[in-house]
């Protein structure tokens, strides 16, 4: 009788399971989703005012010392974001071993903030490009250091992310007043790395608040094996960081060593808008990752399935809108000299669907814990899009970056559909859910 009773309980306590599922995932995807409107829309407002107030070059400069820095973000990220992220959502039940987890990786990451500290001043001083505005450079750094404080695979390894809703909101909040503030002429352009690099360290440290007092995590010394333990998990997942980063500062970073700073802040606010709307992707697979990762079976695998779909669809039809409203939307952010903006805007507009479909191949390769291949394949995209730019840009400035963009991308989401599925059987899954 007892057990009886037990089977048919079975399926509704599964049943309510799988709508804490959901219920969890849509909370999550509400979150970031809501995080990533006020990470492009909060700038987008600053954008038009600082391109008028500090004028193309000195905009220019500021974009391409962003784009430089974020590559100090991503060494001391090291990959963190997925590797810490499975960690932290497969023990999160274990308080003892979050903690563990938790100063494990961030002795790591203050490590590497000390070793990108003292690459970034190495560069800034051998080079005359960077040395004449150096002071940019170390103001700017101030980003990093709040990136690493600011422990965002923890958050989502917990699957709570209202707090990085909250925190960077805050941060992106005190940036927008702090510019309309402190930025009234081209002078004042120093402010604007100053201003975001505080906003960055004040999240950071509104983070470390409340993972010690809401999640009773505490920071321990640890053992050497833990942190080697670490090193080794987010390995893989760092360079394929790299790759991805390549993918994103390439342009930005080349065009800007072939290019007048100018040319640099006309393409950087294309390539703003174009990030903003690849921003959906991006919510989506943060949002679903750690359910992902702990589910992938045939079920989870169809829901990836779903997930892909609707990504493409909504990517295609904002693609659509970008192209044929370009040139609204350059004069919008810069006014009457908007067509390196405009141009870069309409040829860049595929690229979303491109990057959208990634998601059930990216999670289906990581879940399987495939990450070795993942790796192999976004940094040798990344390293082909790093060699497309130096061909391409010397000769053609930001058409070359454009170009480039597209066919990197392009590439990388045809290997990974062709390895997460193989060839058959992407042609089946593309099939079953359209036809």
């Amino acid at each position: 009788m007892f057990s009886a009773v037990s089977v048919r309980m079975w399926p509704k306590v599964l049943r309510l399971r799988l709508d804490a599922d959901k219920k969890r995932l849509l909370e999550n995807f509400f979150s970031l989703s809501v995080l990533q409107g006020a990470n492009y829309i909060l700038p987008l407002i600053t954008l038009p005012y600082l391109v008028r107030v500090l004028g193309p070059e000195k905009f220019g400069l500021i974009a391409f010392a962003q784009a430089f820095i974020q590559y100090f973000n991503i060494l001391t990220d090291y990959g963190f974001n997925l590797s810490a992220t499975r960690e932290i959502s497969i023990h999160r039940d274990n308080i003892e071993k979050v903690s563990e987890i938790f100063s494990s990786v961030m002795i790591i990451k203050g490590a590497l903030l000390i070793l990108s500290f003292l690459i970034m001043t190495a560069i800034v001083f051998s080079f005359e490009r960077f040395r004449r505005d150096w002071l940019v450079y170390y103001l700017t750094f101030g980003m990093v250091i709040g990136q690493t404080l600011f422990p965002v695979w923890f958050f989502q390894g917990m699957e709570r992310m209202k707090y990085i809703t909250f925190l960077n909101i805050t941060a992106k909040l005190i940036f927008t007043v702090s510019i309309f503030l402190f930025v009234h002429r081209v002078s004042d352009y120093l402010y604007v790395p100053s201003i975001n690099s505080l906003g960055y360290i004040v999240a950071g440290i509104g983070a470390i608040l409340v993972i010690t007092t809401r999640f009773d995590a505490c920071f321990k010394m640890c053992k050497l094996s833990s942190i080697k333990y670490h090193l080794k998990q987010g390995w893989y997942t760092f360079v394929s960081m790299v790759g991805i980063s390549m993918y994103n500062k390439n342009a930005i970073v080349v065009l800007g060593l072939f290019a007048d700073h100018s040319i640099v802040g006309y393409f950087s606010i294309a390539k703003k808008i174009i990030d903003m709307v690849n921003s959906l992707a991006s919510t989506i697979s943060q949002a679903i990752y750690p359910y992902s990762m702990r589910n992938i079976s045939s079920v989870v695998k169809g829901f990836l399935k779903k997930i892909g779909i609707t990504i493409a669809s909504i990517s295609l039809l904002t693609g659509v809108m970008l192209f044929f409203g370009s040139d609204l939307i350059a004069k919008i952010f810069v006014g009457d000299s908007s067509y390196v903006t405009s141009q870069s805007i309409r040829l860049l507009s595929i690229v979303p669907l491109i990057i959208g479909i990634n998601v059930p191949a990216v999670h289906k390769l990581l879940g399987e814990k495939r990450d070795r291949l993942f790796t192999m394949l976004v940094v040798s995209g990344g390293a082909f899009d790093l060699l497309l730019n130096f061909l391409l840009v010397p000769w053609f400035s930001y058409v070359g970056s454009c170009v480039s963009i597209i066919i990197s991308v392009t590439y990388l989401t045809v290997a990974l559909y062709y390895y997460a599925f193989n060839v058959g059987s992407w042609m089946r899954f593309i099939k079953k859910d359209i036809w």
